[in-house]
């Protein structure tokens, strides 16, 4: 094992093994292996313990990504471990999902000429050995408090918010209309990328600590948003974002043509076991089916990969945009194309074309201009240069706007921006009801799973922050 760090002058850049590809499409286990625990030490010390950690800056929840990764190299993984925990309430599901290209290992200081610090897949093995040897615990609470608190939305920001406050000693209760805890983590992102039990275990961990759920409780509907503010002190939205971009042009309204996630839920829920009626009528499965997925973001790749393994015959990514200015990840690019994804670069869709369900999509190339408002290059049709791509199967992954809560709450005191977000005083997190507070995606717009993790910590922070002050007594003894 190396006793030093700064390998990587000596050590190249290595990862996991991943599957034969031919054995990963006809399945959702995940794709890559674990680190042995030597290959993990010398892949931790190619770190440079640099001065200023870019890969820290640029994460989310601010992991001491220099320290465990020494940690690690050491062979002192309990000790690892808990300083990776102590910024980030899932680091094993970070470590799976998190677009650590655009992120730490892309800010990696050593990235040129070696290759990165393969920072995700040590963080990964350091948390599935922390499962293995019995280290995770439950954060119980040294004091129980007074004070009640409810959580609307069992997703990244929820539970992490959730794992926090019940840290505190508050009782914490999360509503989700969901039947399992996880939100998009269970029937967002499919199998490949996160396995079920990996969410499972962590959901079991909260209710281990205290944390009650109360599933199938959709707020607004049977269950009164007025009735949660009065049973608890205060409350937490954390509903994220799920109404699907839409798409416009001639023939959008044909069957065949489905939003991203009504197809990625179908997917999960069928893998999960249950009856899933779209899925089994052939509505939202892939098998046999000439694919075409629209977009280019992480959903896009989610819909393509899962196509593949449902047995499509073939399966298109139509994106306006070149590779170079792609919003999804490369990792995941690179494991869509070796799985069999066809990418057609720089064009959009104009119309659909069929008549009782949807059989092509015209398509038109499209050209990069000058850069607009926000730094991006802005997209122009080049005229004459329609084509058609054959389809059974269109699935829209334009990205997610958000549900109009104030009126699904029955609550229109709740302030909205003018892109349907929660709106929040910045500073206290807190929304125009005193009292109820909000984060995760509800707040900033549909964004990284990480991200949710750290509005949750921070939203957790506030409330806490907030109640304290009110005095509320401790419980009884």
């Amino acid at each position: 094992m190396p006793e030093r760090m700064l390998q990587f002058v000596r050590l190249a850049q290595a990862t996991p093994e991943r599957r034969a590809v031919a054995e990963r499409r006809r399945d959702f286990n995940e794709i890559y292996d674990l680190f042995a625990t030597d290959a993990a030490a010398r892949q931790a010390s190619r770190c440079s313990q640099c001065g200023v950690p870019f890969c820290q800056i640029h994460c989310p929840v601010q992991n001491n990504i220099p320290d465990w990764l020494k940690l690690t190299t050491e062979g002192r993984l309990q000790e690892a471990y808990e300083v990776s925990q102590a910024t980030n309430n899932f680091p094993e599901i970070c470590g799976r999902i998190c677009p650590q290209d655009r992120l730490c290992e892309g800010n990696c200081v050593i990235e040129k000429g070696h290759g990165s610090v393969t920072i995700g897949a040590v963080e990964r093995f350091i948390t599935d050995t922390a499962w293995e040897q019995g280290w995770v615990k439950p954060r119980l609470p040294r004091q129980e408090r007074g004070a009640s608190v409810g959580i609307i939305g069992a997703g990244p920001a929820g539970l992490a918010a959730a794992e926090q406050l019940r840290a505190e000693g508050y009782r914490v209760d999360v509503y989700d209309r969901h039947d399992r805890a996880g939100g998009l983590l269970i029937y967002g992102i499919p199998g490949f990328k996160l396995e079920k039990e990996v969410v499972r275990r962590r959901t079991a961990l909260l209710v281990a600590q205290g944390v009650r759920f109360h599933l199938g409780a959709a707020v607004g509907d049977g269950l009164a948003f007025s009735t949660l503010r009065a049973r608890h002190d205060a409350l937490l939205i954390a509903t994220g974002v799920y109404k699907a971009r839409d798409l416009g042009g001639p023939g959008v309204g044909l069957p065949g043509i489905v939003p991203a996630l009504d197809y990625l839920i179908a997917s999960n829920r069928k893998g999960l076991g249950d009856e899933v009626t779209e899925f089994d009528s052939g509505v939202l499965d892939a098998r046999g089916k000439r694919v075409v997925v629209i977009g280019g973001g992480d959903t896009a790749m989610d819909c393509v990969r899962t196509a593949v393994r449902q047995g499509a015959v073939s399966v298109q990514c139509l994106y306006r945009r070149d590779r170079a200015n792609m919003p999804g990840s490369m990792r995941e690019v690179k494991n869509a194309e070796e799985e069999g994804v066809e990418f057609v670069w720089l064009c959009a869709p104009e119309a659909f074309l069929g008549e009782e369900r949807v059989r092509a999509v015209r398509a038109a190339r499209m050209h990069l201009g000058l850069p607009d408002a926000s730094g991006r290059q802005s997209v122009e049709p080049i005229a004459g240069s329609g084509f058609t791509v054959p389809a059974d199967l269109v699935i829209k992954a334009l990205g997610f706007d958000p549900e109009d809560l104030p009126g699904a709450f029955g609550e229109p005191a709740l302030e909205v921006s003018r892109w349907g977000t929660i709106k929040v005083n910045h500073r206290t997190l807190m929304t125009a009801l005193p009292g109820v507070f909000a984060a995760g995606d509800i707040v900033r717009g549909a964004s990284l799973v990480v991200w949710g993790i750290r509005d949750g910590r921070d939203a957790a922070a506030a409330m806490h922050a907030w109640l304290s002050a009110r005095a509320l007594p401790l419980a009884a003894e």
